[in-house]
């Protein structure tokens, strides 16, 4: 019987043999195989780089150029709009110092952020495992229940938000009305009101990802671990989790990035004083009239993001790989 070292030979013996013809003929067909595919292409790629590439090249240049007297850019290279992301200038003595404000706001962001992306895993962690351990056909109604603040705009569900928890607001009255409280909390307008917002918009994109890996978890294995004399929070923690780890991350990044440049619900929950970064870069295009450092916070926004995606991934995949 030939070994596979035989076999290989043989079969580049043969296509060596080939005719030139064939040789040239097969060349042709996949250059317009790939060709073909270039061309299905094209109009995703065009879209991509309209719609996704293009505005943050125009952010980038606009980050280097003059602000203009009232609004818009003054076509002169410059980097006052990155140094004004780190200083500012004193408009009495023209002297340089950290811009503590930017500072506040941007570590208002990450912190939110965070906060919200832990939470959400809290809560959407155990949503999904009680989704996925109910009967099949029962699956789709409580997807369908988490599903359902997305048909609602987003403005209409902070608005929802806004009326629980203002001063005179459902749970100020409820409490009143219990006697566990003389007056009404202060909730509005603070950063617990920013967080409670974003952990109740954000859930399902947590909830979602963590169900979609959770469905094709082999629960055999959990009762193995049981029948080995394990505890819930050992299987939990040795078997569950691990598996499930994929998406975990998933609903983490889907979380973490839209809550960082959140918009409405900081403006909303957060009365204007506890802005977040989004915040400040829509005063800069707008009241500001400040466009390049507007501009500037933008690609630091984005830069951010990356590098805390970057670190988040890295760290997650090497604590899977030292789990398997």
């Amino acid at each position: 019987m030939p070994s596979a070292s035989d076999v290989a030979e043989t079969v580049a013996h043969n296509s060596s043999q080939r005719p030139l013809g064939a040789q040239e003929a097969a060349a042709a067909a996949e250059r317009k195989d790939v060709r073909n595919r270039w061309y299905l292409m094209a109009p995703s790629l065009v879209i991509l780089i309209v719609a996704a590439i293009g505005p943050l090249l125009i952010m980038a240049v606009y980050s280097f150029l003059v602000k203009g007297s009232y609004g818009g850019v003054v076509w002169a290279f410059s980097t006052d709009a990155w140094a004004g992301v780190l200083l500012e200038r004193d408009i009495f003595d023209d002297t340089l110092s950290m811009a503590d404000a930017h500072m506040v706001i941007f570590w208002r962001s990450i912190k939110l952020a965070a906060i919200t992306t832990v939470f959400t895993l809290i809560f959407g962690f155990p949503t999904a495992y009680f989704i996925t351990t109910r009967p099949e056909r029962q699956r789709d109604v409580w997807l369908f229940l988490v599903t359902i603040p997305f048909w609602t705009n987003l403005l209409i569900r902070t608005f929802a938000i806004q009326e629980l928890i203002r001063r005179d607001g459902v749970i100020n009255n409820v409490l009143t009305g219990l006697g566990l409280i003389d007056e009404p909390i202060q909730m509005l307008n603070t950063d617990f009101a920013i967080a409670l917002g974003m952990v109740y918009v954000y859930l399902p994109l947590m909830v979602l990802p963590i169900y979609a890996s959770m469905e094709k978890l082999d629960f055999r294995m959990v009762e193995a671990g049981y029948d080995l004399y394990a505890g819930r929070l050992a299987v939990l923690r040795r078997i569950i989790i691990p598996l499930v780890k994929p998406g975990v991350i998933a609903g983490s990044i889907l979380v973490f990035i839209p809550a960082i440049g959140a918009y409405v619900t900081p403006a909303l929950l957060g009365g204007g004083r506890n802005m977040m970064v989004s915040n400040l870069i829509s005063l800069q295009f707008g009241q500001g009239r400040n466009w390049p450092l507007g501009a500037a916070l933008s690609i630091a926004l984005m830069a951010i993001v990356m590098v805390a995606l970057l670190i988040y991934v890295r760290n997650a995949s090497r604590a899977s790989a030292r789990t398997h």
